[in-house]
Formats: structure tokens, sequence, C-alpha cells
């Protein structure tokens, strides 16, 4: 099964010039804890709830004037629409994301996969690859 058979194809995106409180307000009204940002037709990062409160608010930024490109994070995940569901769910479960940006070829957004798009998929290996996901990863003691 492919992953855009099983993807959503709709899927809001942050504008990086747009507050955090404005991109807060659209992951509360989505309930999601990550968006995409995208400029002029491409994505350039992601947001979550985790860079709004790591990046902002413990290093007390004003909601009303911080934007999302101060806070989001550059180094993207993502898989493409014409990859198998498997190939999806193993990045999940490599990068431990729930949500992943799904590009076609050109490498323009064309949806978002997450995990509840996996576990509606009818393809063993998926489901397989679904529960490394949730497992933790080993971190290296000190």
């Amino acid at each position: 099964m492919q992953v855009q058979e099983i993807m959503t194809p709709t899927v809001r995106i942050a504008d990086p010039n747009m507050t955090i409180r404005d991109a807060a307000k659209c992951m509360r009204g989505d309930n999601v804890g990550a968006l995409p940002v995208g400029e002029n037709d491409r994505l350039i990062g992601m947001v979550t709830d985790r860079d709004i409160v790591v990046r902002a608010v413990a290093e007390a930024r004003s909601p009303g004037n911080t934007t999302v490109r101060e806070v989001m994070s550059e180094g993207i995940c993502y898989c493409f629409g014409d990859d198998d569901a498997e190939a999806a769910a193993q990045v999940m479960a490599k990068h431990q994301v729930r949500r992943l940006p799904v590009l076609n070829r050109d490498k323009r957004l064309v949806g978002v996969i997450a995990l509840a798009d996996l576990g509606r998929a009818e393809d063993e290996a998926a489901q397989g690859a679904l529960k490394d996901i949730s497992q933790p990863t080993a971190k290296e003691r000190r």
C-alpha cells in the first residue's frame, strides 16, 4: 500500500512569518502537535508544540512577537507519496515522530501521514513497523 492511498491530502501549512501564538491556535484547532512550514510552495521546516514550549516559553519569548521561523525545526524527515506505508512507518520509528510530511517527487508538499493513517492501513508490514514507533529509544547514560 502506498502512502498516497492513506495520507491526509489536505493539510494546514504554517507560514514562517506567522506568530507562534497563531501557530499554536492552528494546532489546537486541528488537534495536532506539528505543522509543516512552507514558503513559496516549498517545505522549509516543521513547527511542533515542543518547539514552541522549549524554544519560546523556556526562553521567555513573547508569543505575539516571535515568529514560527525563529523556533521551527529545520531538519525535516519526510516521505514520498509513492513510498510504501512500511517505509513511512520506518521513518516515523527511526525519528520517533507521529506525523510526516508527504512530498511528491518534485519535493512539493502533498499531504501528511500520521500514526492514525498507518493504523488504518491493511498492510502487515506497516502494522509491524508501527509497533516500533512507540518503543523508547536507547539513550546513553552519563
